[in-house]
């Protein structure tokens, strides 16, 4: 936390103190959380090729060939299913599909090349 605290959410004064984990204002005694005027994270939103909004589970089938590199190598094709997919956040590159696709195993793949079966 900064060193200046910040005003009293209730009655707006500047005198507000830190009394043990809460932040409080002898001017009104209103206390409160100081996490809670922190800004929270926003939660990512993750959507396919046409703008389908995707969630852990889901079934996507891929929308343009891609070419796998590593030791087998090949092409997944399109139209390939690939159900149970899990989204992450921490994937290589902008890669933020974790899955098992059919022939290939388990992959990362970029939500901006599936489309989600409906």
């Amino acid at each position: 936390m900064s060193d200046a605290l910040p005003p009293c959410p209730e009655c707006g004064e500047d005198y507000t103190y830190e009394s043990g984990a809460l932040l409080t204002c002898p001017m009104c005694a209103h206390e409160w959380s100081p996490i809670a005027d922190e800004p929270r994270e926003t939660e990512r939103v993750f959507k396919d090729s046409v703008g389908n909004v995707l969630e852990d589970g889901d079934t996507v089938t891929i929308a343009k060939d891609l070419k796998v590199k590593g030791a087998g190598g090949g092409v997944v094709k399109v139209g390939t299913k690939v159900r149970g997919i899990r989204l992450i956040t921490d994937g290589v590159g902008d890669h933020d599909i974790d899955a098992k696709v059919p022939g290939f195993g388990p992959m990362q793949l970029k939500s901006s090349v599936v489309k989600k079966v409906l």
